[in-house]
Order: structure tokens, then sequence, then C-alpha cells
């Protein structure tokens, strides 16, 4: 069973909702968020295991090479450009689809191996741990997202997801048989929740939302789910002891009170879905 938790906003809490599941609930998990993760933090893993991820991006054989630019003619990502006499690579904006090597007549490009992040795995406690990281000044997350997710095997995993609807959430949620998305009670946190709601449907997935920094119970994140027959699975007070926790990098079940709120989170979970 793999769980997401994802938000339409970066900020709302879903690492702080992931973390303190996966502990509570002793699953496996994943911190899909590879340009910033930060989950490790929390959990504190004995990591183990490091796997480079590659991606294959074209070398031109300058001996071999014609000029005859239909490589750049045909690439759309525009990964390789033209000038008067050469052709320029411009590997981040590469996508490895092998179009410009099979429109080549002269042989003269070939793919390479390019490091683009990297995957660390450990334990925590008893349960697995593992993170992607993509490398700083990479722009595209999807290949170490793809590579990180690729062997989640039967167990319990809760993937802590990238903030947004972007491309990076969609190859998430490829992987996912049900969504808690995480908000806070702001008209951004509206706004962005509701476009995480619509990208959710399209997947056809159950879901469930946990509202974050609460200060009333009856607040425009409950209105908005309650017109839409959304279920809320808990709510988080806005409190200042939790922000000190977070910031010392402390798991907040270490305290009763906010052990009781994930405890009730996780029946609820096993309740709908387990």
């Amino acid at each position: 069973m793999n769980i997401v938790v994802l938000s339409g906003k970066g900020g709302t809490g879903k690492t702080l909702v992931s973390t303190n599941l996966v502990k509570y609930m002793k699953a496996n998990y994943i911190d899909a968020d590879v340009e910033e993760p930060n989950g490790f933090i929390f959990l504190k893993p004995a990591i183990k295991e490091k796997i480079d991820v590659k991606v294959k991006v074209p070398f031109i054989d300058k001996d071999k090479c014609k000029k005859c630019f239909k490589c750049t003619e045909f690439c759309r990502f525009n990964a390789l450009a033209k000038t008067s006499d050469k052709v320029l690579i411009f590997d981040k904006l590469c996508h490895s689809c092998g179009g410009c090597k099979i429109v080549c007549k002269f042989d003269a490009i070939e793919y390479v191996d390019k490091k683009v992040g990297i995957i660390e795995k450990g334990h925590s406690e008893g349960f697995k741990c593992s993170r992607g990281l993509l490398n700083i000044g990479e722009p595209m997350a999807v290949p170490v997202i793809k590579e990180l997710l690729s062997n989640l095997g039967g167990e319990l995993n809760i993937i802590d997801s990238s903030p947004g609807t972007s491309c990076n959430v969609v190859n998430i949620l490829e992987h996912a048989d049900a969504a808690i998305l995480v908000t806070e009670p702001t008209n951004f946190g509206l706004h962005d929740l509701d476009r995480a709601v619509k990208l959710v449907k399209k997947f056809n997935m159950p879901f469930a939302v946990v509202v974050n920094r609460v200060t009333e119970k009856y607040n425009i994140i409950t209105k908005y789910c309650s017109r839409n027959k959304i279920e809320v699975l808990g709510q988080i007070d806005y409190d200042k002891d939790i922000a000190i926790m977070y910031s010392r990098g402390e798991l907040i079940i270490n305290k009763e009170k906010y052990l009781n709120i994930f405890k009730a989170l996780s029946s609820k979970i096993k309740e709908k879905w387990l």
C-alpha cells in the first residue's frame, strides 16, 4: 500500500505529517521531494546504500558530423542548437528520447551517461527510509523520482511528495494507492488545495485532507471540504511548541498531546485504506 502525502503548495506541513505518521505506524518512508528532501532530519536513519541516478545525453563525434543539422531540426526540447559551424548540446534540456541519434544519417551521435542525482537508503528504528537527491543545478527531477519509486514493494509505504501540482507530483501519484492532502486554513492554502484535489481526482484515487496550523476548528478549509464532500482526517493546531520542536529536528509525537493526534490519524487511515 503506497500512501502519498502531498500539498498544493509548499510549507503546509506535509513532511511534518508524513514523518510523524511513519514513526507512529512503523511504515516505510520515501522522501520524493528530491529537490529539497528534509525528512531524514527528523527520522535520522542510518544510511546503508547510495545509488547514482544517471540519464542518457547525446555526444557528437565531430569527425563524423557533416553539419546537416537534422538533429537540431528534430529536437523539440532545444537540447541541440544550430550555429554557423557546429551543433551545441544543452544536456540539461535533454529528455533522452534518442530521436537525434535516429535521424542522424552519419552515425555521429552516441548517448553517454550523465549523473543527475543519488538515491540514499537506510533504516530507522525498524522501518526503511529512502530519499532522492537531485544534483544542484539540474532542472529535471523526474528521473530521480522514477528511480526512487521503481521498486517500492508491497509493504506500507508513506511517500513524502514534492509540493504543488507539477509533473513531479504527477509522476509520484502514478505510484500511489491513496493520498493525504495537507493544507493550511488560508486563502493561498485553499486555492492550492483545490488544484491538488482536482489533480488527485483525475487519478480516481481515494484521498482525504489534513489541516495544519488551525486556530479555529470550523475554518475556510473545513467549509470547502464540507461543500465538496471531502473527508477531513484531522486538524493540527497552530502551536508554538510544534514550531520549536520542528526547528530542532524533533518528531512532535514525542509529546503526548501531539501523539494523540497521530494516533487518531493512524486509526482513520487503517479504517479507510488498510
